[in-house]
């Protein structure tokens, strides 16, 4: 009995969590950083203002966890289906695919994500925080470069060229400058496809 009132209670707590971060997703897209006050993020998400600095000591480290938040989600989202005997192909078009679609389905985090990278943020982010995602990236195009599959090019370079177009394709379909059909997402995974791999 006990342990099912810990774990009930533990999950509101987590609730309560997830509702400010995902409240100041929201409000940083609609208002900015500076715009966004940790009063706001309360009324917002519902909680009582002194509650969220149960969780975050500041405004600051609220932004900084919510940095890792949405890495961690859009890094889950690009392995989603992946299997460790599916085709290097294969692999490269579900994680473009996956981490497109991501975005589009969670425009508010695109949006933060692109405004904290330009911010005095991220260069006070810690390395595994702002790496994860990337680094999943970068090792997978080290595999088809060691495998003879991409073209021997700087993988720093690979990595930010196919992070650049998901970013992209994702604003531009989001902004409705141009409505991508699934067909479309296909062919711009298969341009980038072509770019990086050996002839």
């Amino acid at each position: 009995m006990f342990n099912r009132e810990k774990k009930r209670n533990a999950g509101m707590i987590a609730e309560k969590k997830k509702a400010i971060l995902e409240s100041t997703l929201h409000l940083v897209r609609e208002n900015g950083f500076h715009g966004t006050p940790m009063s706001l993020v309360a009324k917002k998400a519902g909680v009582a203002a002194g509650t969220i600095y149960h969780y975050f000591d500041s405004k600051d480290a609220l932004i900084m966890e919510l940095f890792a938040y949405t890495q961690q989600m859009a890094l889950t989202a690009l392995q989603k289906e992946l299997r460790a005997d599916m085709a290097f192909k294969e692999g490269f078009f579900l994680r473009w695919i996956n981490r497109c679609q991501f975005y589009i389905e969670h425009p508010n985090m695109l949006f933060f994500i692109e405004q904290f990278v330009n911010s005095p943020y991220y260069p006070r982010c810690p390395r595994e925080d702002s790496e994860n995602l990337q680094n999943e990236i970068f090792h997978f195009i080290q595999r088809g470069q060691q495998e003879g599959i991409l073209r021997d090019l700087n993988p720093h370079l690979m990595s930010i060229m196919i992070h650049s177009s998901i970013m992209t394709a994702a604003k531009v379909h989001l902004t409705q400058k141009v409505t991508l059909t699934d067909k479309e997402f296909e062919q711009l995974a298969q341009m980038v496809w072509d770019s990086i791999r050996k002839l």
